[in-house]
């Protein structure tokens, strides 16, 4: 345990810390080793909330942010795309399939989760479409490590490869409180959102690892024809 901690604190001082506004990720192949640690400003957690936007042609499971709580909680807070419809989010183990039957290859989608420990009740939001509000329960989460483009199966490791995430992923942001509903939105159309006080992709504390590429996020372009 304290070896895990040491290391921790190593990683964390060789981390990078950059404002990626207009940026992205990009997971060009599946592996077991492309993934990026994200370091938050916050240790103890009674809620959560997750934004993130992302991109991907893959029909399998794929992870979209995992983070796992020492010494023995992997799953922690997970949030991960079957091959089914819907999206799991998965706290402290219990798991919860929540809508998005919308979600579609090769389209950005802007997704936010919520969790509170006191009421225990998760929700999901799509694209600005809510899910239903579901029960997991779960008590404060501690310690937290972060990764995207990996699921953690055991802390800080336990990769597998039919699990990572191919595709861009951008504008990563989370919250040790639950957004209301107005805010979320705001974050969905992207209209000057509060930015994480745990994670903030505006002032992004990261390790990358493997084959990661930090891009201009691709956009939208408005061509005239002649």
């Amino acid at each position: 345990m304290e070896f895990v901690l040491l290391l921790l604190m190593v990683t964390a001082c060789a981390a990078i810390t950059q404002d990626l506004s207009g940026k992205m990720f990009t997971f060009p192949q599946e592996s077991n080793t492309a993934y990026v640690t994200l370091f938050p400003s916050r240790q103890y957690f009674h809620a959560i909330t997750v934004c993130l936007r992302t991109i991907t042609d893959l029909k399998r499971t794929h992870v979209l942010f995992s983070l796992s709580s020492p010494p023995s909680d992997p799953n922690a807070f997970l949030i991960i795309k079957p091959e089914s419809d819907g999206i799991a989010l998965n706290v402290h183990g219990k798991e919860e399939i929540l809508g998005a039957e919308d979600y579609k290859v090769n389209t950005w989608h802007s997704i936010c989760s919520t969790w509170d420990s006191v009421t225990g009740v998760v929700q999901l939001w799509l694209d600005n479409k809510p899910s239903i509000r579901k029960y997991v329960g779960g008590g404060i989460i501690t310690n937290p490590l972060i990764i995207i483009g990996q699921e953690q199966d055991t802390h800080g490791g336990g990769f597998d490869t039919k699990q990572s995430f191919v595709g861009m992923m951008s504008d990563v942001h989370m919250w040790d409180y639950t957004l209301s509903a107005c805010e979320i939105q705001d974050y969905m159309d992207d209209r000057n959102p509060t930015p994480g006080n745990a994670i903030n992709w505006k002032a992004l504390n990261y390790t990358p690892n493997g084959r990661v590429l930090k891009e201009d996020k691709q956009l939208a372009c408005h061509i005239q024809c002649k």
